[in-house]
């Protein structure tokens, strides 16, 4: 699976090494080492040892950097353009295309950036920030941007800030973006609930603090059982009509008229199926 597919995304601190491994078998289809918020001041440097230790001798992962301006940043991007197994950086405060390019610059060539954008300075931006052509994905800071703004982290506060990246990404044709984290760890009920509605919204992921979130991240945004069954009799009834493989005029199956919008949209979610 690649990272333009990947839905779930774990994050474990950096300051917690013994964890790194565990993080790495937990079925999540990506991990993020966290040497930002997840790190206090006075271990930050130890830290980026013991993931740069990590990612040469053990393991690859994503790592969320320091942000711009902060004494620790330099010292992050410097660590990470030696370690071999490095996925990808994730960028904080991403609020711009300029800062997102200058970090791209001391990386090696083609290490994937994910601008993280949690505040209204970057929603402002985001299509700017999409269409920056070091950014490969957006994600979504929800708590630190409720925080921004002063709102609760209610569906209804953040919808026009989820659907400002979805719309970016898809103009700026980047991957579906990633969702931000649900705080509740436990509660596969309400973690659940929360990657369905981010997966109806148009997100191709989510942010996880916890290993338990994720197989329920996993399993809302993979297709059920009836949509894939679905999609299988769009696309098998298709290659019956039509002079070529597929037909991409408009046919009855049941009591639907499939038209090529239909095709593509069985299309995808074979291929969400395929991810798993």
């Amino acid at each position: 699976m690649t990272p333009d597919q990947a839905a779930s995304w774990l994050f474990v601190p950096g300051s917690r090494p013994e964890r790194f491994d565990t993080a790495a078998t937990s079925g999540a289809h990506e991990i993020i080492i966290d040497l930002e918020d997840a790190v206090a001041p006075g271990q930050k440097r130890f830290a980026r040892d013991d993931v740069a230790h990590w990612l040469t001798s053990r393991g690859s992962a994503w790592v969320r950097v320091n942000a711009a301006g902060t004494p620790w940043h330099d010292d992050d991007l410097a660590t990470l353009a030696a370690c071999p197994e490095l996925r990808g950086v994730v960028v904080p405060k991403a609020v711009g295309p300029i800062a997102l390019a200058r970090i791209a610059e001391r990386l090696p060539a083609e290490t994937p950036v994910i601008a993280l954008v949690e505040t209204a300075l970057g929603i402002h931006n985001v299509a700017a920030v999409a269409a920056c052509p070091a950014v490969s994905r957006l994600a979504f800071g929800s708590v630190d941007f409720a925080l921004d703004i002063d709102s609760d982290e209610s569906d209804e506060a953040l919808l026009l800030a989820r659907s400002a990246q979805v719309i970016a990404s898809r103009v700026a044709l980047l991957p579906p973006p990633i969702d931000g984290v649900c705080v509740e760890t436990r509660d596969t009920t309400i973690i659940a609930r929360a990657a369905v509605r981010a997966r109806s919204l148009g997100f191709g992921g989510k942010l996880c603090i916890h290993p338990a979130q994720v197989g329920p991240v996993n399993a809302a945004f993979a297709p059920d059982r009836a949509d894939l069954d679905w999609a299988h009799r769009v696309l098998s009834t298709a290659a019956g009509h039509g002079d070529g493989p597929i037909s991409e005029g408009v046919f009855r199956m049941d009591d639907q008229m499939i038209d090529k919008p239909l095709l593509d949209k069985a299309r995808r979610i074979i291929a969400r199926g395929v991810r798993g």
